[in-house]
């Protein structure tokens, strides 16, 4: 699934959120890790007047020293790692380098340098994940790091599915990542509450065209829920819930079973392609409180070709 995962760091106790998560999918795939260090002047450091030589090369051999210490702790595990230093924007050298060198995993803490904050992703994290293009893992960095890199795993693992191929395409990673672990694959589907705009309330005969399609789309959702357990060979166990709204029910079912990661693709059935994600997935970035695997249905490729073709119908338009 994943020969090369990317790893950007730089140096914080909360960037190193990730590196349980690292060390299970790199175990799971075989996968070589590429630890990552962006080097970026500061907001005072911006004039050149105000940076020395020596001291850019002091912060370099500390960075240096940084990530010999991690690539050493991975080593010890026996994982294959190697490490590389840029100079630059975090943001725009972590997208061109896993573009260059075609990871097959990205994976980055919510928060690091900089602190935590109000926001559940910093403002490097946003920028990497709106332009990248590449499966992402997104570790919450105010979650506990265990101590035991090695031992640790997952336990539970949720794949929301809305019955299209393009949610689907999250299965065979989801399945095997479950088999690798000996996790419970949890298949969760929500049947939405159709809805009506009125001002004055229902009338009955309304109320009951309501619960009808509920029913509809109830034994529709049963039926290919019980489709899915059929076909995946993983310990797969479904859930279907019937809600007024799809992500909240979907963050209620998260907690309720104690997942420990959520796997999405990038769109869904109603999620327009030349957006990076749909609803549901950038709802689950902007307010998932547990680690987030997306993958996405839609090549980089595909996503400029798309992005160009709207950019000439607007002009068209004009």
């Amino acid at each position: 699934m994943f020969d090369r995962i990317l790893v950007p760091l730089d140096g914080s106790n909360l960037a190193e959120a990730v590196l349980p998560h690292v060390v299970t999918t790199a175990q799971a795939f075989d996968a070589q890790i590429i630890l990552l260090r962006v080097m970026e002047r500061r907001d005072n450091e911006k004039d050149e007047e105000t940076l020395s030589p020596l001291r850019w090369q002091l912060r370099k051999s500390e960075a240096e020293a940084y990530l010999d210490a991690v690539h050493e702790r991975l080593r010890g595990i026996g994982l294959q790692v190697e490490k590389v230093i840029l100079e630059g924007d975090a943001a725009e050298r972590i997208v061109t380098f896993a573009h260059e060198q075609e990871v097959g995993l990205l994976v980055l803490s919510s928060h690091g340098r900089s602190g935590l904050s109000k926001w559940n992703i910093n403002s490097v994290v946003q920028k990497v994940i709106l332009r990248a293009y590449v499966p992402t893992l997104i570790v919450r960095a105010y979650r506990a790091v265990p101590e035991n890199l090695e031992g640790w795993r997952y336990r539970k693992l949720m794949v929301p599915l809305d019955g299209s191929q393009r949610a689907e395409y999250v299965l065979s990673l989801a399945t095997s990542l479950a088999h690798s672990q000996d996790a419970q694959l949890l298949l969760a589907h929500v049947v939405k509450k159709p809805e009506i705009a009125r001002r004055a309330p229902l009338t009955g005969e309304e109320q009951e065209l309501l619960e009808r399609l509920v029913a509809i789309n109830r034994k529709e959702g049963e039926a290919y829920m019980a489709d899915l357990e059929s076909r995946l060979s993983a310990d797969v166990h479904s859930h279907l819930v019937v809600g007024e709204s799809i992500a909240a029910s979907l963050h209620r079912l998260v907690r309720q079973e104690k997942v420990d990661l959520v796997l999405l693709s990038a769109h869904g059935y109603s999620g327009e392609a030349q957006w990076p994600y749909g609803s549901v997935t950038l709802n689950f970035i902007a307010y998932g409180a547990t680690p987030l695997l997306i993958v996405q249905d839609i090549s980089r490729e595909e996503a400029e070709k798309l992005k160009v073709e709207e950019v000439a119908q607007e002009k068209k338009g004009h």
